[in-house]
């Protein structure tokens, strides 16, 4: 068999040009064309976030109007949920890395792929011509009956954006889902399979079989408001329950879309700077698939309060504390593995700490609602408020960081400054637990989510909470300068400055090839054989 060596160029230096880049079929690419969508989605998303905690700085609504903090708090919501939350890992780190990590020349479907991202672009574009055009007033979840009937605001065409954007991730997910079990280099079995990739595979069922749903939901929305299907609003015989139903069936499997990916990421991360083969390797893969299941059968602990049976609730209650029993074997194996490891005190492992840190609480505070009796108290409160963003943000975007800047030199060539970004870990951890660690004690105390004025004592709460925002964004904001500033004047990487023992860290330059190998790599070993080699920290 001969062997066709292809020339030593990398697919950032290979065809300039806009053009280049926005027709190309190369998944690395595509990878980067989504960081820098992603990234303009939350540059606006915490826009708007900045704009809610300065109107709850003081009790009175004396900076915005009731509406305009409406449109404020939901334009946050959409824009970080649907363009950032969701597709951060899978879009960004899963269509760059994944395809290196098992040894493919490229995903499945290529021109497929950088469809996905065109649909992507669109669906991002329809949003925010709605908020050019004044905004939309429902919050993130387009509750029925207000809107399908009373809201005169751009809900369709937000609803006409998200509805876009939700293909884009079912074609993503089903591309992601032939390339693992189709394209593996030879020996690249299941279990030598990467976490991150099985973290992937888990997240692609939840894409292709819970996305369609979200989509016929807000479809039936729009010919609700448009037509006057009587669907979801009582008056003409529909039932708004039925939304909350058929939206939570698919946005609580969405929570895993979003976290799963990141705890993928952490995997990794974990053994490459511990220096240690994963602990329970079968068992962390296997709670991957756990979650992804377990996420599709919880989706009624949003309706505790919404009328269903008790009997229903009692079931659903069950369920919601079940299905952290996976989480919990994720992160007892990560501890594991952290146990007498060759710690590597680098910027990757910073954000890592950081992830374990906020998740954690995240994760706990979610059993307090999953409580019926206590669920009766929190609901719509702002304990709930930073539940989710202790899950979403400490938990997903700190796990992309910690992935990011894991693979950052091989998705570049470039290093970043190591002291610059760990002081940005620093920041970003000291400054969330601030902004939100407050608002579990006004949640507690009764303060209602969506309303911007409050009692007066409330007051010193949401003053420490908006002031945790600006070290926050002092954070995110170091962490983008560095970045970017490490693409000019950065150190050159080399193929592996991690010492990690991948096929896209061993078998591929920084940046990778346009092919991504010169000859097909062959598998025979597990995907952590640290203690094997005898890998050191250097």
């Amino acid at each position: 068999m001969t062997t066709t060596v292809l020339p030593r160029v990398n697919y950032l230096n290979h065809e300039h040009g806009v053009a280049s880049w926005l027709l190309t079929k190369d998944h690395k690419r595509i990878g980067i064309l989504y960081l820098i969508v992603v990234a303009v989605a939350f540059f606006l998303g915490a826009i708007f976030a900045a704009g809610v905690r300065m109107e709850l700085t003081t009790p009175q609504g004396d900076l915005v109007s009731a509406d305009t903090y409406n449109k404020l708090f939901t334009a946050h919501g959409v824009m970080m949920v649907f363009f950032v939350l969701i597709p951060v890992v899978p879009a960004i780190l899963g269509n760059f890395a994944m395809p290196l990590m098992i040894g493919a020349k490229d995903v499945a479907f290529p021109k497929l792929n950088l469809l996905s991202w065109y649909v992507f672009v669109i669906g991002f574009l329809f949003t925010i011509a709605a908020l050019i055009f004044g905004g939309v007033d429902t919050g993130w979840t387009f509750y029925t009956p207000y809107s399908s009937t009373a809201s005169n605001s751009n809900v369709m065409l937000t609803g006409l954006g998200v509805f876009i954007a939700g293909f884009s991730s079912i074609l993503t997910g089903l591309n992601f889902m032939v390339t693992i079990h189709r394209m593996r280099a030879p020996g690249m079995t299941w279990f030598r399979l990467p976490l991150f990739v099985w973290a992937i595979y888990a997240t692609a069922l939840v894409q292709v079989l819970g996305t369609p749903v979200v989509a016929i939901t807000v479809l039936m929305m729009a010919l609700e408001r448009a037509l006057g299907f009587g669907i979801f609003d009582p008056r003409l015989g529909g039932d708004p329950v039925l939304f909350q139903h058929l939206f939570w069936f698919y946005s609580h499997p969405a929570v895993y879309i979003m976290i799963l990916p990141p705890m993928g990421a952490i995997s990794e991360v974990i053994a490459c700077f511990s220096r240690k083969n994963v602990f329970g390797y079968s068992f962390v893969a296997f709670s991957s698939l756990a979650i992804a299941v377990f996420g599709f059968l919880v989706w009624a602990h949003h309706l505790f309060v919404a009328g269903i049976s008790p009997y229903s609730a009692m079931v659903f209650s069950f369920l919601s504390f079940a299905v952290a029993i996976p989480s919990a074997v994720k992160t007892f194996n990560w501890t594991a593995t952290l146990y007498q490891g060759a710690i590597w005190w680098r910027a990757p492992m910073m954000w890592v700490f950081g992830f374990i840190g906020l998740f954690l609480i995240g994760g706990l505070t979610g059993l307090f609602l999953a409580s019926l009796g206590l669920d009766v108290h929190l609901h719509d409160t702002y304990f709930v408020v930073a539940h989710f963003h202790y899950i979403m943000v400490g938990g997903a975007i700190m796990g992309f960081l910690a992935g990011l800047h894991f693979w950052w030199p091989k998705m570049t060539g470039r290093m970043y400054s190591d002291g610059a970004a760990t002081l940005s870990a620093l920041l970003v951890f000291v400054g969330f637990n601030l902004t939100f660690g407050p608002q579990f004690i006004l949640g507690y105390l009764g303060m209602p989510r969506r309303y911007h004025v409050y009692p007066d004592e409330y007051q010193v709460l949401n003053v420490l909470s908006s002031a945790g925002t600006s070290i926050l964004g002092v954070g995110y904001t170091l962490t983008a300068v560095y970045l970017i500033y490490s693409l000019f004047r950065g150190e050159r990487a080399g193929a592996n400055p991690w010492l990690a023992t991948g096929l896209e860290w061993n078998n591929t330059d920084s940046p990778p090839l346009p092919h991504n190998f010169s000859d097909l790599p062959v598998v025979s070993e597990g995907a952590y054989e640290y203690s094997k080699r005898g890998m050191k920290v250097a």
